[in-house]
């Protein structure tokens, strides 16, 4: 019986590869786009607190200026981080995630890291108990993997 994925070409696996390699570093971009988004909220709150203590020890001139220039100032123009992110995904991560499965689908059956389950099984040294095909007790394929 033919194993999944082993009458796609070599190239073409790469070649998606690279696309869901694309993505993964979206989504560590993605994540970091979080960050900020967190931090930003974060530091507005803490400038909503200084303007509270700057009030209460007399320091109107400062706290007005901070609550009227910078608590829930947009950090860029209309919007606010969690815009920001909003925006993001709808633009630009969803597509991608979108044309990563179409590739996926149409291409290499499906397999997600076809490109990596070859290089596993051109790396790995064969009857080593720490080289396994499958994790132990797993049928070789049942895990998504095709080799």
């Amino acid at each position: 019986m033919a194993e999944r994925g082993e009458n796609i070409p070599d190239s073409t696996a790469e070649a998606v590869g690279k696309v869901g390699e694309a993505l993964e570093y979206v989504e560590r971009a993605r994540g970091h786009l979080y960050s900020f988004h967190q931090l930003i909220g974060h530091a507005d709150l803490l400038l909503g607190e200084a303007v509270d203590a700057l009030r209460e020890d007399g320091h109107t001139d400062i706290a007005d200026a901070l609550a009227t220039e910078m608590v829930g100032r947009n950090v860029v123009n209309g919007r606010w981080t969690f815009q920001v992110v909003e925006e993001f995904d709808s633009t630009y991560w969803q597509p991608l995630r979108d044309h990563v499965d179409r590739a996926r689908t149409e291409l290499t059956d499906g397999i997600a890291h076809l490109h990596e389950a070859r290089m596993k099984e051109d790396r790995r040294t064969h009857g080593h108990p720490d080289h396994t095909k499958e994790p132990e007790g797993r049928e070789p394929g049942s895990g998504g993997h095709p080799l």
